[in-house]
């Protein structure tokens, strides 16, 4: 097989594609591409080998892998300890596959149409004390652990890897994207601090709280910027793609002049419509003003992009939010760091061909 210099990341959005080559042995050297607008997947695969062929050429590599990042509306989040009485006087490895390997069954067994993508262990309880991480060498009579489960649809998974079997591409790792970009930022720009990332998609809006620098949850409502575009094309009575247009351009004025539109009607119904998004965030966390001022707030996502600083004022409780800009780059790159082992509280399915094997991929291997 040839070693080959670069990984590649696709994050496969429901309105836009995005990828990144990331050369494992020259951090600088990265080649970065995204597809055009859509509002449907009708030529998706066309989109993608656009893609692969600019990638390709610019790596002077051959793709006959890939990383997926993938968002879903239907992406669940869960939560779920476990626990053993320990035999021997010392904690041993194989104590911990046998809880993690049980937290596992359970998931599978009750949600049969999801698949698990991350599983990240928050706190080992051992003879009732917490720990962080593991200790490495720990007399132990009793541990229990707290487990989160990120999981997205089998049949989108499916999708999406059968769009790159058309390219001969199998699929290496997956990745939910919404968590990829918070632990890149988090660990960028909030450190040890209690966040609440709201990122606006195009079908969907998610929700990722940390606590203490640890990920407590993932929650997704079914409504996103597309909303919003359907919102201008109904009341304006025009098409899609032009809402769209109209939308991203909407504190323009001369391009609203030139099509007779009015820029207050406009800001009436793009903030009324984000009012609510961040209204329905609030009341699904329970968030209120006590637990509001304990947590970074955090807006990001392509569907908030029309939402910066300049118009915070139009928004209730907006003046708490920091407003994010993401680019291609930024995207790809967190996809890229969380595979490098950046969340080291992260069981990582590791590839079997990789040669030096640590605990935990060691563990995932045994579950194959």
């Amino acid at each position: 097989m040839i070693n080959k210099n670069f990984q590649i990341y696709f994050d496969c959005g429901f309105s836009k594609i995005r990828a990144g080559a990331f050369n494992k042995n020259n951090s600088n050297k990265a080649f970065f591409t995204e597809s055009k607008f859509f509002f449907d997947h009708t030529n998706i695969n066309l989109e993608i080998q656009k893609m692969i062929a600019f990638l390709e050429e610019n790596t002077n590599e051959y793709i006959n892998d890939v990383n997926l990042m993938i968002d879903s509306p239907k992406t669940l989040s869960i939560g779920i300890s476990v626990c053993k009485k320990i035999a021997g006087p010392k904690l041993r490895q194989v104590d911990i596959q046998f809880l993690i390997q049980e937290a596992k069954q359970q998931i599978l067994s009750n949600y049969k149409d999801q698949n698990i993508v991350h599983i990240i262990i928050n706190n080992y309880k051992i003879n009732d004390i917490t720990y962080d991480s593991l200790p490495d060498e720990i007399e132990c009579n009793f541990i229990s652990l707290d487990i989160l489960f990120i999981c997205l649809p089998n049949e989108i998974i499916d999708y999406f890897k059968s769009s790159f079997q058309t390219f001969d591409i199998s699929i290496n790792q997956i990745a939910c994207t919404s968590y990829a970009k918070t632990i890149n930022y988090t660990n960028n720009f909030f450190p040890n601090k209690n966040a609440l990332f709201i990122d606006i998609g195009f079908s969907k809006t998610s929700i990722i709280s940390y606590i203490n620098n640890k990920i407590v949850s993932i929650d997704t409502l079914p409504i996103g910027g597309n909303h919003i575009t359907k919102d201008i094309a109904k009341i304006l009575k025009i098409d899609l793609f032009q809402a769209e247009n109209i939308k991203l351009n909407f504190d323009k004025a001369e391009f609203l002049n030139e099509n007779n539109f009015s820029i207050e009607l406009l800001q009436k119904i793009i903030f009324a419509r984000i009012e609510e998004i961040l209204e329905m965030c609030a009341k699904f966390t329970g968030l209120n003003s006590v637990i509001s001022s304990q947590f970074k707030m955090v807006l990001m996502g392509d569907g908030s992009k029309i939402l910066d600083n300049k118009y915070k004022s139009e928004i209730s409780f907006s003046n708490d939010i920091d407003f994010l800009e993401e680019t291609t780059e930024d995207i790809c790159n967190s996809g890229f760091k969380l595979g490098m082992r950046l969340n080291k509280q992260e069981v990582v399915v590791i590839p079997k061909r990789q040669i030096k094997q640590g605990f935990f991929e060691k563990l995932f291997h045994f579950f194959k």
